[in-house]
């Protein structure tokens, strides 16, 4: 039996990570195996990646296009290495952002072709698409603000996409909205403005009624 897999999406602040962890926990009760993952990342190549795409580590400014095909490069090796062969074994993923992350953040917010996304991204996944993506709504402000607050309590600098301007955030999340009207089946928006009790609660309902867990 294959297993399900779920991803999570949202502007910068919108609690992904929180909520994914929280949902893997409640999984694991309901009785599933279950990995949590993120992008990028995920692998020893992914995570080299990050560090290039999130904390400048080449040390000199890197163009749009290198960005992309970054991005992609990165989730082909998650999907190969990690997502495929744990749905294959009946466990569930849990991925911190995949394929709709580069149709917001390089589509919406660089303003690359969002056919041309969607066609690196077939590549790049090779039929693995999510059973379920849960899209946390922020509104841009306080999305940033939580940013901010986390990195002054973890004594954390800003990452490359959390110092660009506003106007590109609003976009992300713009594009984020879209992107659910185009695909309603699998897109599922929950609103992240609450507490984060609530959003889990949300959270729990979305999936057992989409995927029965």
């Amino acid at each position: 039996m294959t297993g399900r897999f779920i991803t999570f999406e949202g502007p910068e602040g919108s609690g992904k990570s929180t909520q994914a962890k929280r949902l893997a926990q409640r999984l694991e009760q309901a009785g599933h195996t279950v990995l949590v993952t993120r992008e990028p990342g995920g692998t020893p190549t992914g995570e080299a990646i990050r560090g290039l795409l999130q904390h400048d580590h080449a040390g000199e400014a890197i163009c749009p296009v290198t960005e992309l095909l970054l991005f992609e490069a990165s989730r082909a090796q998650l999907v190969s290495r990690v997502i495929q062969p744990a749905l294959a074994k009946g466990t569930w993923v849990v991925c911190d952002r995949f394929t709709d992350s580069t149709a917001a953040y390089q589509g919406y917010g660089r303003g690359f072709d969002l056919a041309s996304i969607i066609e690196l991204n077939r590549v790049a996944v090779q039929g693995c698409e999510p059973d379920l993506t849960l899209l946390l709504d922020v509104e841009t402000q306080t999305g940033l603000g939580r940013m901010s607050h986390r990195n002054r309590q973890t004594n954390v600098a800003s990452d490359r996409f959390e110092r660009e301007a506003v106007e590109f955030h609003e976009r992300i999340r713009a594009g984020y909205l879209q992107l659910a009207r185009r695909w309603p089946g699998r897109i599922k928006i929950v609103n992240g403005m609450r507490d984060e009790q609530s959003v889990e609660a949300d959270v729990w309902k979305v999936v057992s009624d989409a995927l029965t867990p």
